[in-house]
């Protein structure tokens, strides 16, 4: 590709890239809009917690026309980011760009200036899912021990909000803050079950989503407290059990995706290394490039249909 092409599809990403970033900015997202709606339904005294039940789910199925962005912002916002998820987006956008830009002037190769774009976008994203994944991770681990803590405080006599109150004092981080989140929302006159809600929302883990039905069930038809978390904390720790035992028994199914995977990018580094022309000698012919493409691709889709295959949800 010669200089003018690569402007040409710089400028034509950015006629494209620029207007959806400036909508995503400047102007709220139905998710979001549906959300502050659901909010004042939820304030109505008439309405049942069945309705209310039925008003979460609708708001949670309201962001299903930009869930990339929602997923983002739930990322960012679960992490403690200074930015929200347009913003990261925006940051990656323009980090992406950069690295194009300074490859393309440094090695005059397009192709290899978008391909260094992708990866630095797509390295981006994979970074912040590992890392919300590993907190995620934690939270629930942690999860049954804070059960626990509140239900021996609810059989001695002391009221949820002081058992909230201990597990936020008590616990370590990451759940240690999600409850003093928790407190301070109750202390502001929220409600405990709204709070557990929002907290649930906001994790999107199964287990903090029995957590807080539960808490808004027994909220709304009584019952004993303390054995319905003792129960669920006996749940958790259960799930918990079955997920490690589920991951041990597919690793060695894991392992032998990542060799496979691999073996090619291997085997073309050592071919390179020791016989440079192997490859070289052929490069400038014209099927070069669309079969390298397409073996790359290939490569890719082997990874995926692996790692879909060896990976396992409990």
């Amino acid at each position: 590709m010669g200089i003018g092409l690569f402007w040409a599809l710089l400028l034509a990403a950015c006629a494209l890239v620029l207007p959806v970033a400036l909508k995503l900015i400047l102007t709220e997202s139905s998710a979001e809009t549906e959300r502050k709606l659901a909010r004042m339904r939820s304030a109505a005294p008439r309405m049942t917690d069945t309705d209310l039940l039925l008003l979460r789910a609708a708001e949670a199925d309201g962001g299903s026309k930009q869930p990339f962005l929602r997923d983002m912002q739930r990322m960012t916002e679960t992490l403690g980011l200074p930015v929200s998820g347009r913003g990261f987006l925006l940051c990656v956008a323009v980090a992406a760009l950069a690295f194009g830009i300074l490859a393309f002037l440094g090695t005059g190769s397009a192709l290899l200036a978008l391909g260094l774009a992708g990866s630095v976008a797509l390295t981006a994203v994979a970074v912040l899912r590992a890392r919300h994944a590993a907190y995620v991770d934690r939270f629930v681990t942690q999860l049954p021990d804070a059960l626990d803590l509140m239900m021996r405080g609810l059989r001695i006599g002391h009221p949820i909000s002081a058992t909230i109150s201990n597990v936020a004092r008590t616990m370590p981080d990451p759940i240690g803050a999600e409850f003093r989140v928790i407190e301070k929302k109750i202390g502001h006159g929220d409600y405990l079950t709204d709070a557990l809600s929002d907290l649930a929302d906001k994790i999107d883990q199964e287990d903090m989503h029995y957590l807080a039905v539960s808490i808004r069930i027994q909220h709304g038809t009584g019952g004993n407290l303390a054995d319905m978390l003792a129960t669920l904390s006996g749940v958790i720790r259960s799930r918990i059990m079955l997920r490690r035992r589920v991951r041990a028994l597919s690793s060695e199914g894991r392992i032998s995706s990542l060799l496979l995977s691999s073996l090619p990018l291997v085997i073309f580094g050592a071919t390179s290394l020791m016989a440079p022309d192997y490859y070289g000698a052929v490069s400038d012919d014209p099927l070069f490039l669309p079969i390298a493409c397409t073996i790359v691709a290939l490569v890719v889709a082997n990874f995926l249909i692996l790692r879909r295959l060896v990976n396992f949800q409990a």
